[in-house]
């Protein structure tokens, strides 16, 4: 066992730990703490290998425990570690995002819009548990807020039918009897980049389009991005696709909150302003401020454009049913 000491100390564990020696890493944390052991692996001149052999799992502790609660079932410790024992090794997408001149592996969710905005812009707010994040997300609908930005997204399946059958389809396989990936040589890195980085040039297929009154862009891997907040029903663990929720900032007032009830209701896919796909790629570029808020698995990063892509089944976890999130789905 170690504890972790400092900000970026579970990158150092994941980059130096023998992989040897253990079968998995169990997390005893929100969800910062796998975010940095998947970098820290992502770091190692054997990241492929490292990545494959070793299954990361959480016992959740923290404020964000989406981690467990899409594996395991529960935000319990007592019955997360019961899973976890149980558990079944399930391969995971993982999303390399590259900005500036960092690449970063995200596992959870990529976010610009009101839905940052509203977490990461009421810190201050603290005090007010978790009614904080309501609070924000009313105070800017009421001033109509909108998040302005030129995006290009490599689409898979467009539309929310397409995206409930190839949900309904993985539902429909038996569970896997065991992990059937084949374990990458010894000296395999990271792999390499399919569309390059945000500082390449967009590739000749894709189109930027500007999206002038756009208030929420948010990409997810898991379903439960918090306990209340199904917010990705159609997300599976390796399917090769990141679910990408997008929502214009120019419906009618009651609208924007009507949604945000229909959420923790599980009810809102099927809203029709509601724009919902699967995608294997994007770029985003903020437009109309010098600053704002964008969160890459929960956590602030600079204020600048992005891009991003999944590798299907890079990473390894342990799950209940080895081919589902623990989640209302579509």
């Amino acid at each position: 066992m170690e504890k972790t000491q400092y900000n970026g100390h579970g990158v150092e564990i994941g980059q130096t730990l023998d992989i040897d020696k253990y079968d998995a890493i169990a997390c005893c944390s929100g969800d910062g703490i796998p975010h940095e052991v998947w970098n820290g692996l992502s770091k190692r001149e054997d990241a492929a290998r490292a990545l494959n052999k070793m299954a990361i799992v959480q016992l959740p502790c923290g404020s964000g425990n989406a981690m467990s609660l899409n594996l395991n079932g529960t935000d319990s410790p007592s019955l997360a570690a019961l899973a976890i024992v149980k558990g079944l090794r399930t391969p995971l997408d993982l999303v390399s995002v590259t900005q500036g001149d960092r690449r970063t592996l995200s596992f959870l969710s990529q976010n610009y819009g009101i839905v940052a905005d509203c977490d990461l812009g009421t810190e201050h707010l603290r005090w007010m548990g978790n009614h904080r994040f309501t609070f924000g997300y009313l105070q800017r609908v009421l001033k109509g807020a909108a998040y302005p930005a030129d995006i290009a997204v490599k689409v898979e399946h467009s539309t929310k039918a397409a995206v409930r059958d190839v949900y309904r389809a993985e539902c429909a396989n038996p569970p896997p009897t065991h992990d059937d990936r084949a374990v990458p040589p010894a000296g395999t890195g990271l792999p390499p980049l399919r569309y390059g980085t945000v500082n390449d040039p967009l590739p000749d297929s894709w189109q930027l389009i500007p999206h002038p009154k756009m208030s929420t862009f948010y990409a997810g891997n898991l379903a439960y991005m918090s306990p209340d907040l199904n917010l990705f029903p159609a997300s599976l663990p390796s399917d090769g696709c990141i679910d990408l929720l997008r929502l214009p900032s120019d419906t009618k007032r009651w609208t924007s909150i009507s949604t945000f009830i229909a959420v923790s209701e599980d009810r809102y896919y099927d809203l029709g302003h509601v724009d919902y796909q699967k995608v294997t790629a994007y770029r985003i570029i903020p437009k109309g401020a010098k600053d704002g808020y964008i969160s890459i698995d929960g956590e602030k990063v600079p204020f600048e454009p992005f891009q991003a892509e999944v590798h299907r089944g890079l990473g390894t976890v342990l799950s209940k049913s080895g081919h589902l999130y623990e989640a209302k789905g579509v």
